[in-house]
C-alpha cells in the first residue's frame, strides 16, 4: 500500500506544481542577467535559520514562531536586500521512488518566498540539513541518494520555474559525505561535482525562468581551504554558465570563535585568518569573474550563547570581517537562528551589534581595545587611557550618560590614545553600586559609536560546595565583574578536562557563569574527561583579576574548595 500513498502524494504535488504562481513573472521576458550586479545588489543578506530547516513536526520545532509576513517586511525595513530560506525536506516527502513533497509544506515555503519577493528581496532556497540526514550516505549508496536528490530538484524546479529570477536555488547546504566534519576523502570531490552537475542540468532543462535562474554552488562543507575552492572552481568552469554563484560559510578563527585556549580577544591570529580565507576566495572566484555569496557567517560560540564572546571583542570581529568582505567584493548573509532578531517583537536582541554591522555595510567604524573601564571599589579613581583604532575616522566627541563632555577638560585624545579624566569616572561611579554604573560613548564622523561601560567591582568570591558531576555549580558573588575564561590543571601536572592540549577550557562547553543565579557551572561534559583526583581551577575576569578554586572528583561526586584570591593582570590576552 506504500506505493499507492506515494502516488497519491505525487498527484497532489503535480497539481500544485502547475498552478500559476501568485508572483507574476510576466515582466521578465529578457533571457540574460548581469550576475555581478545581481550578487552586489543582494548585499547585505539575512538567514531565516532554524525554521523551515528545523527537523521536527513543523517550522516551530526548534523554538522559533511561525513566520509572518510582518517579519519579512521588518527584515526588509532593517536594510536587508536578500534572504536565504534554508529548507530541510527529509521529513516532508513521501517514499521511493518518487519522493513527493508534502504539498502543504511546499505551499507554506512558497508563501514565504512570495512575501520576500513582494518586499523586493532576493531569495535563496536550498536543500539544507538533508546534507547530514541522507545525502552524506552517497559514498555508500550513490544511486539511492541520487534518485532522491534528482526527484526533489525536479519537483522544486518545476514548481518555481516561472518565478522571477530574484529567486535563486542553492544545490545543497554544507555538503559532506561522512558523518564527521573534516573527514574529506579524494572521491568526495567527485561526489560533490556529480551533485552540483545534476542539480545544474535539472534546473536548466526545466523551462521557464530556470534557463537563466542564478544557481548557487557550494564547496565541500562550504569551507574555504584552497583545495576545496579549486574543486568547486573546476566544476563551475566545466559547466560554463554565466549565472553561477559560488558560496562558502565562515564562523571565525576556531579558538576565538568558541573562546578556548585563552583566545578571549579578537587578536592578530583571528584577523589574519579572515584575511587569508577571503583572499583565497577572492582570487579563486571573484578575480575570475565568478561572484561569491558568503551564505552564512557568525561565531561558533553563538551555538551555545551569544555571550560566549565578550561584547567588545564580538563587535571588533564583525566590523573587521564585514570590512574585509566588502574589500573583496563578497556578498554576506548573516546567520540568524533566532538569536539576533527577535521574531516576536521585531527588535534586535543586541542593538549595538546590529548598529555595528549596519554601519559596516557602507564603511569602517572606529573601535577600541576594550569596551569597558573597570574601577575597583575603595581604590582611588585615576584617569583611564584606552587605545582606539580610528580606521581613518575622526573622534567628534564624548558623552557620559548622555551628557556632552568637554575636550581638554574632561578627556584628551593623543593620536589614537584616549584618556577619560578621573573626575568624569568619579561622577559616573558616585553611587558606589557594583556593576555597570554608566556609559561613556565615543562619537565619530563616520560609522557606529563606541560605548565604554564603566563598572565598579570588587574581587569575585567563590564558595566551597559539594555536588554531582551532572549538576555541579559553584556559588559565586561576581561583585560587578565579568568572566573571561577558566583554566583547569591537575595538581600533579597536566591539563584537565576536554581538549587537554590547553589549560584554558571552552567557554559554554566546559564551564558557564550565571550572573542571575550567582553561580559558576561546571558542565557534565567537562567532568566526563576529568579523572578522579584534585584539579586546580583559575578563573580569569575582565577586570584583570584571577580567582583560584580547587575541585576534588571522586567518581560522580565533586567537592569544591574555595581558595585565596590573587590579583594579576589578564593572562588571557593574546
Amino acid at each position: 500500500m506504500k506505493w499507492m500513498k506515494s502516488m497519491a502524494w505525487l498527484a497532489v504535488v503535480l497539481v500544485v506544481s502547475f498552478v500559476a504562481p501568485a508572483v507574476s513573472s510576466a515582466h521578465e521576458d529578457v533571457k540574460t542577467l548581469d550576475i555581478q550586479s545581481y550578487v552586489r545588489d543582494m548585499q547585505p543578506g539575512w538567514n531565516l535559520g532554524n525554521t523551515f530547516d528545523a527537523v521536527g513536526q513543523d517550522e516551530t520545532a526548534w523554538g522559533n514562531p511561525r513566520v509572518t509576513r510582518e517579519l519579512i517586511e521588518q527584515i526588509a525595513d532593517e536594510g536587508y536586500k536578500s534572504i536565504r530560506i534554508p529548507v530541510t525536506w527529509e521529513n516532508r516527502i513521501g517514499g521511493a521512488p518518487d519522493y513527493p513533497i508534502d504539498p502543504q509544506f511546499l505551499n507554506r515555503v512558497d508563501q514565504v518566498v512570495q512575501w520576500a519577493l513582494e518586499e523586493d528581496l532576493y531569495v535563496m532556497i536550498n536543500l539544507h540539513h538533508d546534507s547530514w540526514l541522507w545525502i552524506y550516505e552517497m559514498e555508500h549508496n550513490y544511486n539511492g541518494v541520487m534518485v532522491k536528490y534528482r526527484s526533489l530538484w525536479e519537483q522544486l524546479s518545476n514548481h518555481f520555474k516561472d518565478y522571477p529570477t530574484k529567486l535563486m536555488f542553492e544545490s545543497v547546504n554544507e555538503p559532506k559525505f561522512s558523518q564527521n566534519w573534516g573527514e574529506i576523502r579524494e572521491n568526495h570531490h567527485a561526489l560533490l561535482d556529480d551533485l552540483n552537475t545534476v542539480f545544474f542540468e535539472i534546473v536548466r532543462q526545466s523551462g521557464g525562468q530556470n534557463d537563466i535562474r542564478p544557481l548557487v554552488l557550494p564547496t565541500m562543507e562550504t569551507a574555504t581551504s584552497q583545495p576545496l575552492l579549486n574543486n568547486l572552481y573546476q566544476t563551475i568552469d566545466k559547466l560554463d554558465d554565466p549565472n553561477l554563484i559560488a558560496t562558502v560559510h565562515y564562523y571565525g578563527f576556531w579558538p576565538f570563535s568558541v573562546n578556548i585556549a585563552g583566545y578571549t580577544r579578537f587578536e592578530e591570529n583571528s584577523k589574519q585568518e579572515i584575511i587569508e580565507a577571503f583572499d583565497r576566495v577572492h582570487h579563486t572566484f571573484v578575480a575570475r569573474g565568478i561572484p561569491v555569496v558568503l551564505g552564512e557567517f557568525g561565531l561558533l560560540g553563538f551555538d551555545k550563547h551569544t555571550g560566549v564572546i565578550q561584547q567588545g571583542e564580538k563587535l571588533k570581529f564583525f566590523e573587521f570581517l564585514i570590512h574585509h568582505l566588502n574589500e573583496r567584493d563578497i556578498t554576506h548573509m548573516l546567520w540568524d537562528n533566532g538569536q539576533h532578531f527577535n521574531r516576536h517583537t521585531y527588535e534586535w536582541y543586541d542593538q549595538e551589534l546590529f548598529d555595528m554591522m549596519r554601519a559596516s555595510w557602507e564603511g569602517r567604524s572606529s573601535v577600541a581595545e576594550s569596551n569597558f573601564i573597570y574601577l575597583k571599589q575603595g581604590d582611588r579613581i585615576a584617569d583611564a587611557t584606552v587605545s582606539l583604532q580610528l580606521h581613518g575616522n575622526e573622534l567628534t566627541g564624548l558623552r557620559a550618560n548622555g551628557q556632552r563632555l568637554t575636550p581638554g577638560q574632561d578627556y584628551e585624545l593623543n593620536g589614537e590614545r584616549l584618556t577619560v579624566k578621573a573626575h568624569v569616572l568619579s561622577a559616573i561611579a558616585s553611587s558606589g553600586t557594583l556593576g555597570t554604573n554608566g556609559m561613556v560613548t565615543a562619537e565619530f564622523n563616520r560609522g557606529a559609536d563606541w560605548h565604554f561601560r564603566v563598572n565598579t567591582y570588587r574581587t569575585p568570591v567563590l564558595q566551597s560546595t559539594q555536588g554531582h558531576v551532572s549538576n555541579f555549580s559553584i556559588p559565586a558573588s561576581f561583585n560587578g565583574n565579568s568572566l573571561a575564561t577558566m583554566e583547569a590543571v591537575y595538581v600533579d601536572g597536566g591539563n584537565a578536562g576536554p581538549q587537554d592540549w590547553t589549560s584554558f577550557k571552552e567557554f559554554g562547553y566546559a564551564f558557564s557563569p550565571s550572573y542571575d543565579a550567582n553561580e559558576m557551572k561546571l558542565t557534565e561534559a567537562f567532568f566526563r574527561e576529568v579523572r578522579d583526583g584534585e584539579v586546580r581551577l583559575t578563573f580569569h575576569f575582565w577586570s584583570g583579576e584571577t580567582v583560584n578554586y580547587t575541585i576534588i572528583k571522586n567518581g560522580n561526586q565533586v567537592t569544591g574548595i574555595a581558595a585565596q584570591t590573587t590579583n594579576s593582570k589578564n593572562k588571557n590576552k593574546k
